[in-house]
């Protein structure tokens, strides 16, 4: 898998806006714009898949099987079902609660990770770019 490794967050467009679309309140809102998460992605031997956001404020993981549903806290709190899948060389996270719904792809172009985050309800898009760390 092509995401597999660490990666710092170089770049962030329109997040404070998704994030606002998302429901996030104005704390966390700050605290998200403040934060360059590192993000590392690993695979096990069971075929799990793991990402690590590092920021100095905290730190998620994730674990996950391809296209197995599972619940997740977001960053911000909230309580989300959510489904991951690998199409067409991308890895897309979909995220539903409270009949809203975000997804945020993310591809490989040009040795970058470009996280494309999607609120679907008020069509907000955030363009988050990560480079490898060595």
């Amino acid at each position: 898998m092509r995401f597999v490794g660490k990666w710092k967050m170089t770049s962030s467009d329109n997040f404070d806006e998704y994030m606002k679309a998302a429901g996030a309140g104005f704390a966390s809102r700050q605290m998200a714009n403040l934060a360059k998460p590192s993000l590392s992605i690993a695979v096990d031997e069971q075929g799990f898949i793991s990402m690590n956001a590092v920021t100095t404020f905290k730190t998620l993981e994730i674990k996950f099987k391809l296209d197995e549903e599972f619940d997740e806290t977001t960053a911000d709190d909230r309580k989300v079902r959510t489904i991951m899948s690998l199409e067409d060389g991308k890895l897309i996270q979909k995220q539903t609660w409270e009949g809203k719904t975000t997804i945020i792809e993310r591809e490989i172009q040009d040795s970058k990770m470009i996280a494309v985050c999607k609120c679907i309800m008020d069509d907000v898009v955030a363009i988050r770019t990560y480079e490898k760390d060595a």
